[in-house]
């Protein structure tokens, strides 16, 4: 990680995968355990899963270092950046060995199902490639209502006025090249805005961005680590950014 904040990237070597998850963890336990062999079981790319943990007393860790004889690519990364879910986020992205780099959660709300299509649309030409619960296709099964319906509500908007080309630029389920991220500044401060900034910024930069559906099952095992009112003005800021910028290519020059 570069001091400004971009994922520098690792070096990718020839035995590096194709793909890269990043799965950031907070005391999943056990529960994390059906969600990486599901991961593994679904996903036919060659690919590799860093689960980062901030701290060695987490729960999560014993399960990555039971599995890891178990499960091909599955290494535990400690997040020495900072405590937090961004911090873990952009720890992965930094370590990541693959051309392609998947934020996936360690909750079972994504479905790992559609990896391999994501890919396809990588590998096709998009920097971005968003698994979307607002596109035909794309559900969305329980969480709270509140969260459900501002995301939906900011998703749309940003697609059809602000003119991202995904209907869901605020799901972390993307997958990024390696090449966009090594050319991008994080700027992101706080939670989970990262796939927004980023998506935002493909968008104005007229970077490609692709999108296919996707189904988010809230979890149904531990607690949610999702803080609405504290990360809520992070939100605010990309999509205030995304709007200005397509009031900007409106003007005339």
């Amino acid at each position: 990680m570069d001091p400004d904040g971009a994922a520098s990237g690792s070096a990718v070597t020839e035995d590096a995968p194709d793909l890269s998850v990043v799965m950031p963890v907070y005391n999943e336990g056990e529960a994390v355990e059906p969600v990486l062999r599901a991961l593994d079981s679904a996903v036919r790319t060659p690919h590799e899963i860093l689960v980062v943990y901030d701290f060695d007393g987490d729960t999560t860790v014993p399960v990555i270092v039971r599995l890891t004889p178990e499960i091909d690519g599955l290494r535990g990364l400690r997040n020495d950046l900072g405590r937090g879910v961004l911090n873990a986020m952009k720890a992965g992205l930094a370590e990541a060995r693959g051309s392609y780099l998947l934020i996936s959660m360690a909750d079972g709300s994504d479905d790992p199902a559609c990896i391999d299509s994501m890919v396809e649309l990588a590998r096709s030409g998009a920097d971005v490639v968003a698994g979307s619960r607002y596109m035909r296709g794309g559900r969305q099964i329980g969480g709270p209502p509140l969260k459900r319906l501002m995301s939906r509500v900011a998703g749309l908007t940003l697609h059809w006025f602000a003119g991202v080309a995904t209907h869901d630029p605020t799901n972390n389920f993307k997958i990024y090249r390696r090449q966009f991220i090594d050319s991008v500044r994080i700027e992101s401060s706080a939670g989970f805005e990262l796939a927004l900034e980023l998506t935002v910024k493909a968008t104005l930069a007229g970077r490609p961005v692709a999108e296919l559906p996707t189904t988010w099952r809230d979890r149904t095992a531990g607690q949610s680590n999702f803080k609405l009112r504290a990360w809520l003005p992070h939100y605010l800021r990309w999509y205030g950014v995304a709007f200005r910028g397509r009031l900007r290519r409106m003007l005339p020059v």
